[in-house]
Parts: structure tokens; C-alpha cells; sequence
């Protein structure tokens, strides 16, 4: 299987459901002022420096926006339903009042139809002003175009709730992944470079933790590899680095990975 398409991915937050630092907490990680340790929560931007595409929008997604000039999205692919991936959706007005166009938003049917429940207003109310969101169902084995960033979905399990996860050219993105068939396995031979969740050190059962994924690294044998969806029972980024195969690192937000 061949994968081509030139693109960057940024990583616009690499944080927990609920970032980093916590509210109220007063850990090292969370009082750290290393900006490695300041995590926002996990989305991703696929460009190609014409067709920007976002993963999951989050209830930061107004400050990632801001924060990384975003003046146009072409499309929205949301990973699953919990809030921490779509709560943000509200903030997309600014780009339908540029195109005067719907967004159009991918994910799995039964995340549509949560999208669409919870949103209700955006789908049911006549009010000027209110977002724009077109619904488009994907599965596991859907491609996409989206001007010259071509995306694979993949089938990955968070817990016992099948999410998505995204390969796009030589890098794939799986947030809040716990476990991976064979069969999805397949779709990331090759892949140059990984992007995975690594909680923390302890055993989670949605999430990845850190020895997992560092099994799941060697499976795969990219060339690197950063872990995302952090939390801050990680530790700091500035012990934990040195610790890690020399292929692997904490990812941090404002990451650029091009090719």
C-alpha cells in the first residue's frame, strides 16, 4: 500500500481532558515553567500550506486558532465524541462567516449523531448567527481528499469504544488509543512518523500508557515517534525525555512534523 501527499501536521495540543497544568493542582509538572509541560488538549492540523484540515476541536480550539493564525479550515474530522474532542465545535462561526459555506464536519455515524444531539440548536433553531455544520458519515476504511492532503481512517479502540484514528502520507495520528486490531495494524506499515498516546506510567483501560506505547513504537518501527494525549502524572518533560528510546519524545504543543 502506497501513501503520498505532502503535507505538515501541527499538533495544537497534546494534553488530557484536562490540560496541563490541572486546575488546583499544584504537582511539578503543573507549576513547571517549561512550556514542554503546558499542555492544551490533543488536536491536530493537517496543511499543505493551501488546504487546512483539522482533528477534533476541542474546548481550546478558539485559542489554538488564534494562536496559530488559522484563518481558513477546509474540513473537520473528529476522532470520537467525548468533549474534550468536539465541545469546541460552537467557535467555527468566524469560518462560515469567511465562506459563507457550512464546515463540514467527518466522523463515525454514531459520533454524528451525538454531535448532532448534542448541538441541537445548531441543527434545529433558525437564528442568524449559529454555527454551520454539515454531518458527513465516515467508518474505518474511509479515504479522503481534501485538496492535496490525501487521509486513510483507521479503526483503534479507546477502551471498548471504537474511535478513529488518521494516517496521512508517512505520518499517522492515534489519540486516545488503548488497542489496535491486526487488521488496522496493517493499514501503518511504513509509516515514518507516529504520533500516540502515552498517559502516564500507570495502567489505564482507555488509554495507552507509557510502556504500551512504547511496545506499540517498536511493532511499528517508525523512524519517530512523539506521544501525545499527556498527562500530567507523566512527570517532566525534561526527566522524561532522557529516559526514552532515542526515536521517541513527549510531544509538545506548536509541534511541526513536514515531509
Amino acid at each position: 500500500m502506497v501513501y503520498l501527499c505532502s503535507v505538515k501536521i501541527i499538533l495544537l495540543g497534546t494534553g488530557t481532558s484536562q490540560g496541563v497544568p490541572v486546575i488546583g493542582c499544584d504537582c511539578p509538572v503543573c507549576v513547571s515553567a517549561d512550556p514542554l509541560d503546558n499542555r492544551l488538549r490533543s488536536a491536530a492540523l493537517l496543511t499543505d500550506g493551501r488546504t487546512n484540515v483539522l482533528i477534533d476541536a476541542g474546548p481550546d480550539f478558539r485559542q489554538q486558532m488564534l494562536r496559530h493564525r488559522v484563518k481558513h479550515l477546509d474540513a473537520i474530522l473528529l476522532t470520537h465524541e467525548h468533549n474534550d474532542h468536539v465541545i469546541g465545535l460552537d467557535d467555527i462561526r468566524p469560518f462560515n462567516y469567511r465562506s459563507g459555506e457550512a464546515m463540514s464536519v467527518f466522523a463515525l455515524p454514531r459520533v454524528a449523531a451525538e454531535v448532532r444531539r448534542r448541538f441541537d440548536y445548531v441543527f434545529t433553531e433558525q437564528i442568524p448567527g449559529l454555527p454551520r455544520i454539515e454531518l458527513v458519515n465516515i467508518d474505518k476504511d474511509t479515504s479522503l481528499q481534501f485538496g492535496g492532503i490525501s487521509i486513510l481512517s483507521i479503526g483503534i479502540m479507546h477502551g471498548r469504544l471504537p474511535i478513529l484514528g488518521f494516517r496521512c502520507g508517512e505520518v499517522a495520528y492515534l489519540t486516545d488509543v488503548k488497542s489496535i486490531t491486526d487488521t488496522e495494524l496493517a493499514k501503518l506499515e511504513g509509516v515514518r512518523y507516529l504520533i500516540i498516546t502515552a498517559l502516564h506510567q500507570q495502567e489505564h483501560p482507555t488509554h495507552l500508557n507509557l510502556e504500551e506505547s512504547l511496545a506499540m513504537i517498536e511493532r511499528l518501527q517508525p523512524e519517530r515517534a512523539w506521544l501525545t494525549h499527556v498527562s500530567h502524572h507523566m512527570g517532566l518533560a525534561a526527566k522524561i525525555n532522557p529516559s526514552l528510546p532515542e526515536n521517541v519524545r513527549l510531544a509538545w504543543d506548536g509541534l511541526e512534523v513536514e515531509w
